[in-house]
């Protein structure tokens, strides 16, 4: 469990499949203490997240990051938001369903991202922390930057990429953008996102 901004800590599990860390976050906000597509937890990252106090909301950004949020909520009892248009896709019971432009707990502002790798892809934003959250929109390869997933993955990886547009709009000022896969960029995220959606995709 590491301190990436204050009250902002990350934990990772390596896949070795996809050679990548799977990275969990917490933010601490609005009286709140939400857990963000978490993969599965050391006893000592456990320890450490109770320790910050009671947990109030699990929230996923897309239908492959259930990771390991069902043991989770039966073991602290509490709500799982997810995407309403993934939801009949993950596999879990879940409490509640948002959509792009909704209020989330944790101050958190969801963002839908059009045309991603799943129909109900999102990232979530706290204006009070100045952070924005990712999940599969981009990846955190090679450290430094972020790069799509590969193109198979998109219906349409032209499509796809102007989809990440979204989450340059002005209204969402930030610079840290933690990454739900690779490594998340503390300094120059948005920069960094920035030059995702001026690069081609092989398809160009």
């Amino acid at each position: 469990m590491r301190a990436v901004l204050p009250d902002c800590y990350e934990w990772s599990w390596f896949s070795e499949e996809k050679r990548l860390d799977f990275n969990g976050h917490v933010v601490i906000e609005a009286g709140d203490r939400v857990v963000i597509d978490p993969p599965a937890l050391s006893p000592e990252d456990r320890t450490f997240l109770e320790r910050l106090g009671p947990i109030t909301a699990i929230v996923l950004t897309n239908r492959d990051h259930v990771r390991d949020a069902a043991a989770l909520r039966d073991a602290w009892g509490v709500p799982v938001w997810v995407p309403a248009a993934d939801a009949p896709e993950m596999g879990i019971a879940v409490d509640r369903l948002y959509v792009g432009g909704d209020q989330l707990p944790g101050g958190f502002v969801a963002i839908g991202v059009p045309h991603g790798k799943s129909p109900g892809e999102s990232a979530l934003w706290c204006a009070a922390r100045r952070v924005l959250i990712v999940g599969d929109a981009v990846i955190g390869r090679p450290p430094g930057a972020f790069t799509m997933l590969p193109d198979e993955k998109f219906a349409d990886p032209r499509k796809a990429r102007e989809g990440i547009r979204v989450l340059l709009d002005e209204r969402y000022v930030y610079d840290a953008v933690l990454a739900g896969d690779g490594a998340s960029i503390v300094v120059g995220g948005r920069a960094a996102l920035e030059r995702v959606t001026s690069r081609p995709s092989r398809e160009e």
